[in-house]
């Protein structure tokens, strides 16, 4: 194929029809992505950052010390003043990067050649990239009838061969946050590597207990605890795609590290080399940009408007499948089928997702959600019943 020069104005023209067919998080019909609108102020420091490649951090110095600082500042509300990790693409490559850890430190101090992880059937799909990628057996472990993990399962499935137990704070289809406490006593006394996958809770649960809302601990305040993922651009207002991976210790990073020789950081850890420093950057300003108050007034404002929701779908005959303790409401109609309801919304122009465990319509109120978009939800749920 042979390409020609285009106009400027020729290419915005076409670029503009494509971006029409995006579906835009400021319209509020955007109700099943755990995904919001960045904070102008971020995406201003992303373009300015554009240019930077922390997978050769030599040459850019500057930005290095940026992604070292948001991994103090994340480390500073997750109980640990001097964490270990990196700013990376998201959830996906921030668990893997955890679960190859793992398995390397087993393999090394461990001796263990033919892996298991212990993940809840409620994890995300990312621990099944995982494990086909690090060759390692998936054991899922039951949810009870109010989808919570079945610690006797895990307890009764663990073996020589577990190289790590996985817990959620904050999980993709319910918002519900494991025992971790009960997960790290299990963990130290098999001697195995714990991960938390907070990709979604990490940026709200904190917040919501500095302002009184009865919630578990999840972080490296349990002593259990060897990783933790979590995603600045879900309830952190960063742009995409900023993920975030940090360790306990700094073992973790070395036994996954290989030679660089070519570049001016000779050992890297990460899954991707080129690694873009704008999410990095991105990240430091919007995290000073709020603050510890701002991201408080967030998560609050995210919870009153799900108490909302929760309490009109109540009002409408809707059937809840979980009191939600996050952002994240799960429903069905008393008469019509979970995908029925979904193409009904559809029809309407509301973006919902459906959950497979439960089969259920689930709603993330994320920021971009105002009271006057569930309110025009709400008249519309009224027209389907």
């Amino acid at each position: 194929m042979e390409y020609k020069s285009t106009s400027r104005d020729e290419i915005l023209n076409n670029l503009n029809k494509f971006q029409k067919e995006d579906s835009k998080y400021e319209d509020g019909k955007i109700l099943g992505s755990m995904c919001t609108s960045p904070h102008p102020f971020s995406k201003e420091i992303f373009y300015k950052f554009l240019d930077s490649n922390l997978g050769d951090s030599g040459l850019f110095k500057g930005t290095k010390a940026i992604e070292d600082q948001v991994i103090k500042n994340i480390g500073s509300f997750l109980s640990n003043k001097n964490p270990y990790g990196n700013i990376v693409t998201g959830g996906t490559e921030a668990n893997i990067m955890a679960i190859r850890a793992a398995r390397n430190f087993a393999r090394k101090y461990n001796d263990i050649s033919n892996g298991e992880i212990i993940v809840p059937k409620s994890a995300h799909f990312s621990f099944e990239k995982a494990s086909d990628m690090l060759d390692l057996k998936l054991v899922e472990v039951d949810l009870d009838d109010d989808f919570n993990i079945d610690l006797d399962f895990i307890k009764n499935n663990i073996s020589d061969n577990t190289i790590a137990i996985v817990g959620i704070a904050g999980t993709t289809e319910l918002g519900l946050i494991d025992p971790i406490e009960e997960l790290s006593e299990i963990a130290l006394e098999n001697n195995t590597y714990l991960h938390v996958d907070a990709a979604f809770g990490g940026f709200s649960i904190p917040f919501l207990k500095n302002r009184g809302y009865d919630l578990p601990n999840f972080d490296f305040s349990i002593e259990g605890v060897s990783s933790i993922t979590i995603y600045p651009h879900k309830m952190g207002l960063a742009p995409i795609p900023s993920g975030c991976i940090l360790f306990r210790k700094k073992e973790y990073l070395d036994v996954m590290a290989v030679n660089a020789p070519y570049l001016t950081n000779k050992k890297q850890s990460t899954i991707v080399g080129t690694r873009l420093g704008a999410p990095a950057a991105a990240t430091l300003a919007v995290m000073d940009y709020f603050g510890i108050e701002g991201y408080e007034n967030a998560a609050v404002s995210a919870m009153e408007n799900t108490q909302f929701l929760k309490e009109n779908l109540i009002k409408e005959g809707y059937i809840l499948t979980v009191e939600p303790k996050l952002n994240i409401v799960s429903f069905n109609h008393p008469n019509i089928s979970a995908d029925e309801m979904a193409l009904k919304l559809e029809a309407k122009g509301w973006l919902v997702s459906v959950s497979s465990y439960p089969l259920a319509i689930r709603i993330v109120v994320m920021n971009h959600i105002t009271k006057n978009h569930l309110n025009d939800f709400i008249k519309d749920l009224k027209e389907i019943n």
